[in-house]
């Protein structure tokens, strides 16, 4: 089955940029209440990598007399990331993008010269993997298509 199936586009991806700082990242991640997310350079629109809220506080602990004006500052490129998630090109299969969704909450799906398109979360992976096993993949389909929409409002309504 062809990963496009399962991609939220780029459009619906909350992401920050690599030359936000630390405030600009914390504030969004506190707002999306994410643990992860996924890192684009500005200029070029490909993937560097994923920082994580480990990430932010291992940083914080070493600098820590930090205060919210200080992280204004700081750049998110000075953060030490102690793993970043593997990225899977747009053209990958399901056998590619399986062992990657058990491991990591999403997966950054790029295109052929390495510019972020959008990611797959694992939700979406397994929704999928239950409902075949049920033999039931279209309603399965049908619900992950729903949801995303249903996001898409929430989140131009935020």
């Amino acid at each position: 089955m062809n990963i496009l199936f399962f991609l939220t586009p780029k459009a619906d991806v909350t992401f920050v940029n690599d030359s936000d700082s630390m405030r600009q990242v914390l504030e969004k991640m506190e707002r999306r209440q994410y643990s992860t997310i996924p890192i684009i350079n500005e200029k070029t629109g490909k993937y560097v990598g994923t920082l994580s809220e480990g990430d932010l506080l291992w940083d914080i602990k070493k600098y820590c007399n930090l205060t919210l004006k200080s992280a204004e500052g700081r750049p998110m490129r000075a953060i030490k990331r102690r793993r970043d998630y593997r990225s899977v090109n747009v053209s990958s299969d399901m056998e590619d993008l399986l062992p990657l969704a058990m491991s990591q909450n999403f997966v950054p799906v790029i295109d052929d010269t390495g510019a972020f398109i959008g990611i797959v979360t694992r939700a979406d992976v397994m929704r999928y993997l239950v409902s075949d096993t049920r033999g039931n993949q279209k309603s399965a389909a049908e619900s992950i298509k729903s949801e995303k929409k249903e996001f898409r409002v929430l989140a131009r309504q935020a």
